[in-house]
């Protein structure tokens, strides 16, 4: 997620990233606007990209309003051209499941986009043959900086009907994997319509080579957002799949309540870990972050690491998914989960060393799957 994109704030507590390929938009509506018109208007043509990220924005906070409904919270979205990737809390994911056929109310999510982007659409049409200009909205080009008002009509229009495509993670492409999944398992059909998807990609690649840019323009994005969520697939499958006992640390440092915080702190200087399990004889009886141990020392001076540890947390098994580890990771905010064994501390999995261990497996499983495949 964050190796393709970058945060710029947050939207209903939903963490908000722009993918790069919005920042060729620009360059390409520029280079566009010249080749048409011969001249270009810098600040017109950024108002332009402002208006197509606005309308994937509303856009996609219609999918997230329509999740939240049924349960499905999400906790990040990236914005790309034409569409968004969520990334959904997997503590909650359970609850919506629950709520009925999940191919059916993927359908359901799916048709949420289009309709919030028609409706849009609607609304300035009409605000704009109001005002009297209303001649304009059949006036060739459709998208152009010299005419914002148009061009929001058609912005979303063509988000719309681009988003219908068969493509995903296009809200077709969600429709299509959704009636794949009736007859498939989860990853097959989402494998299934990633391929379906960069085929896609391809043709519109190469018709925008013979014919409008834009195709190729959006090609690309449908190629970069089915990449993203093949990648997603792939970490979903690992996080399924690979037991604790594959990942955890069994070679790791700890620290008594008894010891004072610059002690704690010595010993973290001299340690990888981020996160230290609080041992008394063999009884585990807290956490707590190298950070903690800074911020106390900034704010209180020297104390005793029981006074500042966190007493609440959560422990696994060694046979425990990391799929169940990431989920208690990520319900209580935490970033150390203790690995038991008949009631004995046999190692830890930070969310530093998960992350570090996912993108080890999704890559070797993706290789041994291409190899597979070749």
């Amino acid at each position: 997620m964050r190796s393709w994109s970058i945060p710029v704030g947050r939207l209903f507590g939903v963490e908000v990233r722009i993918h790069l390929t919005f920042f060729i938009l620009p360059m390409f509506i520029y280079w566009t606007e010249y080749a048409v018109h011969q001249a270009a208007n810098g600040p017109r043509d950024l108002a332009l990209v402002g208006i197509i990220l606005a309308c994937v924005g509303a856009h996609e906070c219609g999918h997230m309003l329509a999740a939240r409904r049924i349960g499905l919270i999400p906790k990040a979205v990236i914005l790309l051209p034409l569409t968004g990737v969520a990334l959904y809390d997997e503590s909650r994911v359970e609850k919506a499941q629950a709520a009925g056929p999940v191919w059916k109310r993927d359908i359901r999510l799916a048709l949420v986009g289009p309709l919030v982007s028609l409706a849009l659409a609607g609304v300035a049409a009409a605000a704009l043959t109001i005002a009297g200009h209303g001649a304009e909205l059949w006036q060739w080009p459709f998208l152009q900086a010299a005419k914002l008002p148009k061009s929001l009509v058609w912005a979303n229009l063509y988000l719309a009907i681009f988003n219908l495509m068969p493509a995903y993670p296009l809200d077709g492409g969600r429709v299509l994997r959704a009636l794949l999944s009736r007859t498939r398992d989860a990853s097959t059909a989402t494998r299934r319509a990633v391929s379906i998807s960069n085929a896609i990609a391809m043709v519109l690649m190469l018709a925008g080579l013979f014919s409008d840019s834009w195709l190729t323009m959006v090609g690309v994005i449908v190629f970069s957002a089915a990449q993203l969520e093949e990648r997603a697939l792939v970490f979903q499958s690992v996080l399924d799949n690979v037991r604790l006992e594959e990942v955890m640390l069994t070679d790791f440092a700890t620290l008594s309540p008894a010891d004072t915080l610059e002690d704690a702190l010595e010993k973290a200087v001299h340690s990888l870990q981020d996160d230290f399990p609080v041992v008394r004889g063999s009884d585990m009886v807290g956490v707590i972050s190298k950070q903690r141990i800074l911020d106390a020392l900034r704010a209180e001076g020297n104390g005793y690491v029981q006074a500042v540890m966190n007493k609440i947390f959560e422990v696994s098994l060694r046979q425990d998914s990391l799929s169940s580890a990431f989920r208690k990771l990520t319900a209580r905010n935490s970033s150390i989960i203790p690995v038991v064994e008949d009631q004995r501390l046999i190692g830890i999995v930070t969310l530093q060393n998960l992350m570090h261990s996912m993108a080890l497996l999704a890559e070797s499983r993706k290789l041994r799957r291409d190899e597979a495949e070749s």
